[in-house]
């Protein structure tokens, strides 16, 4: 017999009533006092099915507990030097909140290169910004809003994108399945614009293998996504790439290297960077700060997240078959 969504989540918040007390920080630091959103978060993840949730909800909290997720906003990434390579090659930043007051994070997929650090560092270098998204951005805009804001919008740039992009597959595998499991139904749409031939030929491959649920949060937009953008955001929030048609996203593209939201000098990466070191003073009881990346433990796939990137890394080297014969 199906259950309504609202007793789903009231026998989900009795299972978790019982949780481990070496996982209580972390089931806070998750649910930042809206339970319910969260509960909500991983019942959607696994289609209303309360025992599935549940498992994935302690498997999520005992990942962060062994690998001390709850600890990484005290790892800055040193020196600085090395912090702005990362950022160069993982183009990732927040341009600003939509219209209902979600943060939006622009992501530059056909631009990231992934090659000026080790893979530990990217893999860091993510996790940090979802932690700070969870626990510093989307709580204050909650607070702001005066309603519980628990999801954001990503802008996904497809410029530049190009076929050595296979040999980054393994590392954003790795970083899509950690979302997956351990960050499940934080995005409310994704947006994609910006798109090449190379990103038409494999999103007709790669889309019939989506659950349905994802499908209807991705919206591939026409150019630079400007017009249909700005129905939903005001133009300050418009990630750089898409304030004019054929801008692109180069890292150094805009007037000023603080209006893109990419760059370190970005506002958004300034702030986070400088949490990150303060807590490491506050947290680390005056002890130097340590070189070296922090070592997750990756998750391996699902089923399906291996069907996707297996069909994807099928389509690339067709491709590149195809170019060769040309």
């Amino acid at each position: 017999m199906s259950i309504t969504n609202e007793e789903a989540i009231k026998q989900l918040r009795a299972l978790m009533e019982d949780v481990d007390d070496s996982l209580r920080e972390s089931y806070r630091n998750i649910h930042q006092g809206y339970t319910k959103e969260n509960l909500q978060r991983f019942l959607k993840a696994r289609d209303w099915n309360v025992q599935k949730a549940h498992k994935m909800l302690i498997e999520c909290l005992e990942w962060r507990t062994q690998n001390e997720i709850d600890k990484i906003l005290t790892k800055p990434i040193v020196p600085v030097d090395l912090y702005r390579a990362v950022r160069d090659t993982q183009l990732v930043g927040v341009s600003g909140y939509s219209k209902e007051g979600l943060p939006v994070i622009a992501i530059g997929v056909g631009l990231s290169t992934y090659d000026k650090a080790s893979v530990h560092y990217y893999v860091q270098s993510h996790i940090q910004m979802n932690e700070y998204r969870d626990r510093v951005i989307l709580p204050s805009a909650s607070k702001k809003q005066g309603r519980p804001i628990c999801t954001c919008l990503k802008i996904l740039d497809m410029s530049g994108l190009k076929l050595s992009a296979l040999s980054q597959i393994k590392l954003m595998t790795a970083i899509t399945t950690i979302d997956d499991l351990n960050y499940p139904e934080k995005t409310e749409t994704y947006y994609i614009v910006n798109v090449p031939y190379i990103f038409s030929a494999c999103w007709k491959t790669i889309k019939p293998l989506l659950q349905e649920r994802t499908k209807k949060k991705i919206q591939v937009l026409k150019g630079c996504g400007k017009d249909e953008l700005l129905k939903i955001m005001d133009y300050e929030s418009l990630p750089h790439f898409c304030r004019r048609e054929g801008s692109g996203s180069g890292r150094h593209i805009s007037n000023g290297t603080s209006d893109n939201c990419f760059s370190l000098d970005n506002s958004f990466h300034q702030e986070l960077y400088e949490y990150v070191k303060q807590q490491a003073l506050v947290k680390g009881t005056g002890a130097p700060i340590r070189h070296g990346s922090v070592h997750v433990m990756f998750p391996e796939p699902d089923c399906e997240g291996n069907k996707i990137f297996d069909t994807l890394e099928n389509e690339f080297q067709k491709l590149g078959n195809d170019q060769k014969k040309i």
